[in-house]
């Protein structure tokens, strides 16, 4: 495909948005993952989210007071979905997404859903500790 067809792929995909592909990427989509500072193991993770989009897991690093994280503390979040690793990859594919995760919290790892506008979500890959919710996200577009 090329990035002629890709950016009209994209256009048809935001009618009615009134934004093209562009201005897409200029504004950028999602919510804020960082406001402290980010474990090194969590930035070298190369890994990408299958999707249409195929967007790379980026770091979160929020600040967090408790002791682990569930749907009331994101609830400013829109249409927040909790899943188990399990149900959210059976298959293990994002495995050394999880175990990065595990590995820097040291504990245990939800995964959460949020809803974007049109076709857009993110999924959190998350834990708690030191009194910050640490992991990963990825945009996923799936129309």
């Amino acid at each position: 495909m090329s990035d002629a067809d890709y950016e009209a792929f994209l256009n048809k995909a935001n009618e009615g948005t009134g934004e093209t592909a562009a201005t897409q990427e200029e504004k950028g989509y999602g919510t804020k993952g960082v406001n402290t500072a980010v474990p090194r193991e969590l930035e070298s993770v190369q890994e990408t989210y299958a999707s249409e989009a195929d967007e790379p897991f980026e770091p979160v690093a929020l600040n967090f007071v408790g002791e682990e994280v569930d749907e009331r503390d994101f609830e400013e979040l829109a249409r927040l979905m909790a899943w188990s690793v399990e149900k959210w990859d059976p298959k293990g594919r994002y495995k050394s997404v999880v175990d990065t995760v595990k590995k820097v919290v040291g504990g245990e790892v939800k995964v959460f859903r949020v809803e974007l506008s049109g076709a857009r979500e993110e999924y959190y890959v998350v834990g708690v500790k030191d009194r910050k919710v640490l992991g990963l996200k990825a945009l996923s577009v799936e129309s």
